[in-house]
């Protein structure tokens, strides 16, 4: 039990928990199946993009442009099927993750061959794909009205009792449950965040390695823009301001390290949903917008503290060993 409680993820698991039964004790259905069924569809757009994003911050990256990159493409998906109702949703689909794949792998270029700093390319680009929206759409709105009735209702379609919306979570889970846990990618986006030069001697190529992060975060990113602006029928050049820093933030409150290296899906699902489940229970609670921002952002304070303290109790961990060793090392010299 005791090893259990050292889990970052079971401990933002209880604290989930707890939150649920503290607005449930005042508001009773606030923890009922259903209503946890429409947190976690509120969250699954905010789970999806913090799985793209988890990839790239355990290469020792991060990518601020990826709200940028799902209004511009939900922008591009609109003004699409404005044109031609007559598209089918799956080439929708295919043409929102493509497009998002490209801008995502554009970074990765940007990274990889110029060498340039992650956090200074994706603010540079998040610019340019934020002025690419005003050039595309002339300042336009895309209103419901002008999207197909097939367009609008995808992500609203309940299978099995749930919408689309969150089933295209769901597997998305279960994708990067396989692709971090089971491939020699997933591995390889650990060793490149854990120490960069030791993966080059195993063979893993790090530029390579973050081009796919950022191009998997990009091909999330822009199936999100399709999905945003479906669920919402509405496509504007302000779509998603701000929202890559909940994207960031539901990634640091899941204990995945921005140093790089270490993180898990279940710790970035639980990031998120935590977020989804304070943005829904402050405003039932009363408390005012002003309040709930000041209460997200001590959440995440308290999180990277958190992050910061076990990463140095790591770091005295293997200082020690090594302190250790050293004597056994001059021992062997001595005898030789």
């Amino acid at each position: 039990m005791s090893a259990l409680l050292k889990r970052r993820e079971f401990l933002l698991f209880l604290a989930i928990l707890l939150l649920i039964l503290l607005v449930r004790a005042r508001f009773p259905s606030f923890g009922s199946p259903a209503n946890l069924a429409a947190i976690f569809h509120d969250s699954a757009i905010l789970i999806i993009l913090a799985l793209g994003q988890m990839a790239v911050i355990l290469t020792r990256c991060v990518d601020l442009s990826v709200a940028a990159n799902l209004a511009l493409t939900g922008m591009a998906t609109a003004m699409l099927n404005a044109a031609l109702p007559g598209i089918p949703v799956g080439l929708l689909l295919l043409f929102a993750a493509g497009m998002g794949m490209a801008l995502g792998a554009f970074n990765g270029i940007l990274v990889w061959k110029l060498a340039l700093p992650s956090i200074v390319v994706t603010l540079g680009t998040m610019t340019i794909y934020r002025g690419s929206i005003f050039l595309l759409s002339g300042g336009a709105w895309v209103n419901a009205h002008q999207m197909s009735p097939a367009f609008k209702a995808f992500p609203r379609e309940v299978v099995l009792g749930l919408p689309v919306l969150s089933w295209i979570a769901i597997a998305a889970i279960a994708v990067f449950v396989l692709l971090i846990g089971r491939t020699a990618l997933g591995r390889a986006f650990h060793a490149v965040g854990g120490d960069e030069h030791a993966a080059v001697y195993t063979g893993i190529s790090v530029g390579r390695t973050r081009f796919w992060a950022f191009t998997i975060n990009g091909g999330l990113a822009g199936l999100c823009g399709y999905l945003w602006v479906s669920r919402y029928a509405v496509a504007y050049t302000e779509v998603a301001q701000g929202f890559e820093l909940d994207v960031i933030a539901a990634c640091v409150i899941g204990g995945i390290s921005i140093a790089g290296g270490m993180g898990t899906v279940a710790g970035a699902l639980l990031g998120a949903f935590f977020l989804g489940a304070i943005k829904n229970a402050l405003p039932v609670a009363g408390i005012s917008p002003f309040w709930q921002m000041a209460i997200s952002g001590a959440a995440i304070l308290l999180a990277v503290a958190f992050n910061a303290r076990a990463e140095r109790r790591k770091g005295r961990i293997i200082l020690k060993s090594a302190q250790s060793a050293a004597p056994v090392i001059q021992s062997s010299g001595a005898a030789s």
